[in-house]
């Protein structure tokens, strides 16, 4: 039996670790020691509680509530102003599509605050509803709505006329 879900658990790990470690990335703002930091510390988390999440009609949600909820609380600690580097490692597949587009997108990520971030990376990324994101932020469906257009303002601010450039892309 043990045997049985540790398979079942090995198998979600594998199948969930791309997803969950560009979603990581973008909620880090291109910090990809983070990143990977965060997906190890949900797959722990995960692994502890497996026996309760496999039974849950939607473990990839309740994977990714994890660790939007991990990072929240990182950022909540003294010591997640530390980056490691500010260079970005050759990733697989790091050629395909526009690189400048890619890293100003996440320069301008960066530039927003850990809550709006989460909020943006939730609505956008994940393509989940305002309520959806409020159950992963234990927030109001209000303070989502807010924080989200206060967001995307910050992100018009940021990229400027290019926006419009950036959306045809």
């Amino acid at each position: 039996m043990r045997q049985a879900r540790a398979d079942e658990y090995a198998e979600f790990a594998v199948a969930r670790a791309g997803h969950l470690y560009r979603s990581a990335c973008l909620l880090t703002a291109g910090d990809t020691h983070l990143a990977e930091d965060l997906v190890q510390e949900t797959f722990g988390r995960l692994y502890v509680r497996w026996g309760r999440v496999s039974r849950v009609e939607n473990p990839a949600g309740y994977a990714q509530t994890v660790l939007t909820r991990a990072f929240l609380a990182h950022q909540r600690r003294r010591s997640s102003r530390e980056r490691a580097t500010d260079v970005f490692p050759d990733l697989p597949g790091a050629g395909d599509g526009d690189a400048s587009l890619r890293l100003t997108l996440l320069d301008a990520l960066a530039r927003l605050p850990a809550k709006d971030r989460a909020v943006v990376v939730l609505r956008y990324w994940e393509d989940r509803s305002i309520e959806e994101t409020a159950d992963v932020m234990n927030v109001s469906s209000a303070a989502v709505r807010t924080r989200c257009s206060r967001a995307l303002g910050r992100l018009r601010e940021l990229l400027g006329e290019d926006l419009a450039e950036y959306a045809r892309s």
